[in-house]
């Protein structure tokens, strides 16, 4: 049986797994260096806490989509919680205003529009 494994894998050729993310989000006027957790906006780093930093990662990488607080908590803190509409409001808050010129609401629910970064 032994015999039989080995030629068998042998035999399996194997393809490179690609990663499902990309290592860096580009936008107009801003850049997420997701292997270093940086983002950079207009080319300076902007200093964000872990939950701000898992947020924008996050909406970023379905730009356009609208989320629930609940599929943001669950997503970013991985656990499910009935306090989560106050922290994911604080916490896109403060985002917002760390990353957007103009900051517009878009009701029930949040998302990540890239052209919302440029100045």
């Amino acid at each position: 049986m032994g015999n039989v494994i080995a030629a068998l894998c042998d035999k399996i050729t194997f393809q490179k797994v690609q990663p499902d993310i990309s290592p860096v989000l580009s936008f107009p006027g801003l850049e997420i260096k997701q292997h270093q957790r940086r983002v950079l906006r207009d080319g300076n780093e902007v200093p964000l806490t872990r939950n701000e930093y898992g947020v924008l990662a996050y909406l970023a990488a379905y730009p356009g989509h609208v989320f629930s607080k609940e599929q943001i908590f669950e997503e970013v803190w991985s656990m499910e919680s009935e306090s989560c509409f106050y922290v994911v409001a604080n916490t896109i808050c403060r985002l917002r205003a760390k990353i957007e010129p103009d900051r517009e609401t878009v009701y029930n629910g949040y998302t990540f529009d890239p052209e919302r970064t440029e100045k």
